[in-house]
């Protein structure tokens, strides 16, 4: 039962809220809040203060739930192992990816991860901004640039070149940039993280170091958004060689400003601070590992 009540205090934290929770399980609002008292009353502590609109973590709460996606995830392995056999794989995998890349280059390695491992099922969460790995119940989550949370597991990527680049369209009709300092005369598509705006555009070391706050008609929080615009011409962009390869191999989009290299931005995918993954999730982040390292480039998914 208590194996029980903490996998119920999981769903509950996943989800935002007892009720989210009841509806997931199909319980009563009255059973779930009773077994989440039944595992305070176990543990002696609070561990979610709870408000008529809100619930958040206590402090216990929070060392609980780091805890207990290792416990329940090698509760879930060992289950497989039993029932089905030491080498499958089987159980859900919670993601998160930026938007572009997850819809590309992650998107066709869960493909194919899933046609090898038909008893996985995978969530995908498209977004670039932060989340909460713990607090939101994610496995893994793809993260270009430096990683604040110094909780988190990390496994470093490498790091990718950006790349100045813009349709054909745009360049014939208003020229190409010559220097860095041109880019304040063109359209430049900007990114938005949060309350932060990617419009600060850093160049080097090649001759000199350069520092150019861009501006332009257009910003969004979504990446692929921001590639669309361009490829449809509409300006000027700053983007990872993940994204944006293809398309300035295939005459797309064309790079710009190629002998004052920005510099290259740190890839990583980060873990909660579990002491052990399940197979599932390792399995699943070796294969990804092995594609982005590789920049990405392979053909496409098979049916």
């Amino acid at each position: 039962m208590l194996l029980t009540n903490i996998a119920l205090f999981q769903t509950i934290i996943e989800k935002g809220s007892l009720s989210g929770a009841a509806r997931e399980l199909g319980l009563s609002p009255t059973t779930v809040s009773e077994r989440l008292a039944a595992l305070e009353a176990h543990y002696g502590v609070v561990l979610l203060n709870r408000t008529t609109r809100s619930i958040s973590l206590t402090e216990e709460g929070r060392t609980l739930m780091e805890g207990a996606r290792h416990v329940l995830a090698e509760m879930e392995d060992l289950d497989t192992r039993i029932r089905q056999g030491a080498h499958t794989l089987s159980g859900l995998i919670r993601i998160s990816a930026p938007s572009d890349l997850g819809r590309t280059i992650v998107t066709n390695e869960i493909n194919r991860f899933l046609a090898h491992h038909p008893s996985i099922s995978i969530e995908l969460m498209l977004t670039d901004g932060y989340i909460d790995l713990v607090g939101q119940g994610y496995d893994i989550a793809v993260r270009f640039g430096e990683v604040t949370d110094s909780s988190l597991r990390i496994r470093s990527l490498g790091s990718k070149r950006r790349l100045i680049c813009a349709a054909p369209d745009y360049t014939k009709k208003h020229g190409a940039p010559q220097t860095p300092a041109d880019l304040k005369n063109h359209n430049c598509l900007v990114m938005r993280f949060g309350i932060n705006l990617d419009n600060v555009w850093r160049f080097g070391p090649d001759i000199v170091k350069q520092i150019v706050t861009v501006r332009g008609d257009r910003v969004a929080n979504d990446s692929a958004l921001v590639r669309q615009w361009a490829l449809d011409g509409h300006g000027v962009m700053n983007r990872s060689e993940l994204d944006v390869g293809p398309d300035i191999r295939a005459g797309r989009l064309v790079e710009l400003l190629t002998d004052h290299a920005a510099p290259a931005t740190p890839i990583q995918m980060l873990f909660p601070p579990s002491r052990a993954q399940p197979r599932r999730v390792r399995a699943l982040a070796d294969q990804l590992a092995l594609r982005l390292q590789a920049g990405g480039q392979t053909e496409a998914p098979t049916e």
